[in-house]
């Protein structure tokens, strides 16, 4: 193990930690604008309030490192891991925002699936960022998120393929589609937050 001076200062696990209790609240939003009783607009509002909450945590993650002069790890790296962890809440927030602007009337219920498996990464993605101060217990993180994103990928495939089936109007399928993307890109960002988990730990190993 390389020799590294750490900081006392756990602010920077603390952040991180806030980040991805913000996702834990965000797809929580998702699944409830997803109900057929939701009352939309209250919950797109919601939602853009969370995300702006988050928007605060990263800022203030950016502006610890720029005021920092020794940092528990790279600077790129938690550059890499604030950004990654806000760019998950700005695709939730956009499936959400995307569903009210587009007034979907009838969601797939296969789309519940994905926000399930987007559920369980927040909750692992929540509870693996305090174990950051140790750099111990990661590895099964980032496992389970890979294999995970892995079941949202074939979600993905067959909710597109049920989309062209001929079930729904092509102005339907057209809006969809972008909440079916939406909803892809913020898995696929679940993974690269583990990959960059997992890149961080190689390095202070």
């Amino acid at each position: 193990m390389r020799f590294r001076i750490r900081p006392v200062d756990t602010s920077f696990y603390d952040l991180f930690t806030e980040s991805a209790t913000h996702l834990v609240g965000g797809v929580a939003l998702l699944a409830e604008m997803l109900s057929d009783t939701a009352d939309r607009e209250d919950v797109a509002r919601r939602m853009r309030d969370a995300e702006h909450a988050a928007d605060e945590t990263t800022h203030a993650l950016v502006k610890k490192v720029n005021s920092t002069f020794v940092t528990p790890f790279d600077r790129e790296d938690i550059y890499a891991l604030g950004s990654g962890l806000d760019d998950v809440m700005d695709s939730m927030d956009e499936v959400v925002d995307q569903i009210f602007v587009y007034g979907v009337e009838t969601i797939p219920p296969e789309l519940s699936d994905q926000v399930t498996v987007l559920q369980r990464c927040a909750e692992l993605t929540a509870a693996a960022m305090p174990n950051l101060r140790s750099m111990t217990e990661l590895s099964e993180y980032w496992i389970e998120i890979n294999r995970l994103e892995n079941q949202g990928d074939k979600n993905h495939r067959r909710i597109l393929a049920k989309l062209f089936s001929g079930e729904y109007d092509a102005m339907e399928v057209l809006k969809l589609k972008d909440i079916v993307e939406s909803l892809e890109d913020a898995i696929d960002g679940m993974e690269k937050v583990a990959n960059t988990v997992e890149q961080i730990a190689v390095k202070e190993s």
